[in-house]
């Protein structure tokens, strides 16, 4: 039988620092807010630019990694799945999309890059998240030029979600 795919790649700018949570058990647990920006043309020539905004979950040393190196205004390479989720607050019913990130690469600039340029190193989680194997490492490039991420109050996201 064959299987279907369930593949998310993004690059982006974080729009805050890293929110890591540990379970009862000592795993990382570690939620970024990714924002991509998009241009395009609209009917009379103009540009227009439209901001996305994603919730990233890391998990295990890979949550570890990116709660210890990233910072808010960040650049990041996220490689991982779509998972969709509901809970239910006050009798009202929420709906959830996290992407679960499998790889995590730090590139360009940003307030939290330490090296002095250089891209940072790329991590993957293998076997559920436990053991990131660092991947070989990125040619040496110029940080690409990045528009600031959009103001972090107009996340869709709501704070109280439950784990």
């Amino acid at each position: 039988m064959a299987r279907g795919v369930n593949k998310v790649i993004l690059v982006g700018n974080l729009g805050n620092d890293p929110d890591v949570k540990y379970t009862q058990g000592g795993m990382a647990i570690t939620t970024l807010s990714v924002a991509t920006t998009s241009v395009r043309k609209d009917r009379d020539g103009n540009q227009q630019e439209k901001t996305e905004w994603h919730r990233v979950k890391l998990f295990g040393k890979l949550g570890e990694i990116a709660g210890e190196y990233l910072k808010k205004g960040r650049q990041v390479y996220i490689e991982g799945r779509l998972e969709y989720g509901s809970y239910e607050k006050d009798g009202v019913k929420h709906y959830t999309t996290d992407i679960i990130a499998d790889e995590m690469q730090m590139i360009g600039g940003g307030d939290g890059q330490r090296g002095g340029g250089e891209s940072g190193g790329g991590y993957q989680s293998r076997g559920g998240g436990d053991r990131p194997q660092r991947s070989a490492p990125a040619q040496r490039r110029e940080p690409a030029a990045a528009p600031p991420p959009a103001s972090f109050d107009d996340v869709p996201f709501d704070d109280d979600i439950p784990f």
